[in-house]
């Protein structure tokens, strides 16, 4: 593999030893090369694991209508990458579908909501047939009573939509509003969420680019600060393997183990423990733009 560092991540280089992306011919080294096959996430929450198996670790989350390329599709598994933050895994191939078949209009709207009921029809009576996190993406067809018909399939109240060219004006505030959220390691829904899908989740709800995981958030997002006296609402916290954010100049917002939840609490309180239980010292102080 090249020392390109982006290259040499498996997580997000759609590249293997007996196959590879097209785009990556003369950059990896495959025994064959493809181009990708657009598919688009039909359920609520897709897992994705490094490997093709059920019972292997929670990598990430693909969230219902995340558009995602598919470079081999094997029994029940596909070997697909993201979109929206370039992270490669496998996935059920019942989680993924054709655009086409699912009305193949392109998201219009995200779930601005924490959650969102869908239903057979714009009637807030019917029984619920399903239900969405934030940040999923739904192609709106028309609306009807107060309610937006998908072009999938189903209605959701208007009012948990939010256009996708009109971001959260607070991403912190997006945050915010997942406390208590449980911790789920790989999460990245409103049903259980890791430290680093807090982040990223939030961020992208103000419409901003966020790698996945808390190393390629470490590496990539903001500018570094020089002294924990700096700290202000909005900046970024991170230890190895691990991130929060800071809800004012003392206050850590993070998803994490200790609380299996999404909790705000003291930094200094935050430093201590972690340090206490092997994790060592924060690495280092961003500041977002």
């Amino acid at each position: 593999m090249p020392a390109d560092a982006a290259l040499a991540d498996p997580r997000v280089t759609p590249a293997r030893p007996d196959l590879a992306a097209a785009h990556l011919k003369g950059l990896v080294q495959a025994a064959r090369y493809v181009e990708p096959v657009a598919r688009v996430v039909c359920v609520p929450v897709a897992p994705v694991s490094a490997e093709p198996d059920g019972n292997a670790r929670l990598t990430t989350q693909f969230l219902f209508g995340e558009r995602v390329a598919v470079y081999e599709a094997e029994g029940q598994w596909a070997w697909a990458q993201a979109e929206a933050d370039g992270y490669v895994g496998y996935v059920p191939r019942s989680c993924l579908d054709d655009p086409e078949a699912v009305g193949g209009q392109a998201p219009t709207h995200r779930v601005a909501a924490l959650s969102t009921h869908v239903y057979p029809e714009p009637q807030v009576k019917a029984r619920a047939v399903g239900a969405l996190s934030c940040g999923a993406r739904v192609a709106v067809a028309a609306t009807e009573a107060g309610f937006a018909v998908l072009a999938a399939g189903g209605c959701v109240p208007e009012a948990h939509l939010a256009p996708l060219d009109t971001p959260a004006a607070d991403w912190v505030a997006e945050a915010e509003r997942l406390r208590g959220v449980p911790y789920l390691w790989g999460g990245r829904s409103a049903a259980g969420i890791d430290c680093s899908g807090l982040v990223q989740l939030a961020l992208q709800s103000a419409g901003r680019d966020c790698p996945r995981d808390s190393d390629q958030q470490e590496a990539a997002v903001g500018g570094t600060l020089e002294s924990v006296r700096a700290l202000r609402r909005g900046d970024l916290v991170f230890w190895k393997g691990h991130v929060g954010v800071m809800t004012s100049a003392r206050q850590l917002l993070h998803a994490n183990i200790h609380h299996m939840s999404t909790v705000e609490e003291p930094l200094a309180t935050a430093r201590r423990r972690i340090a206490a239980a092997g994790g060592g010292p924060v690495t280092r102080y961003a500041r977002i733009a």
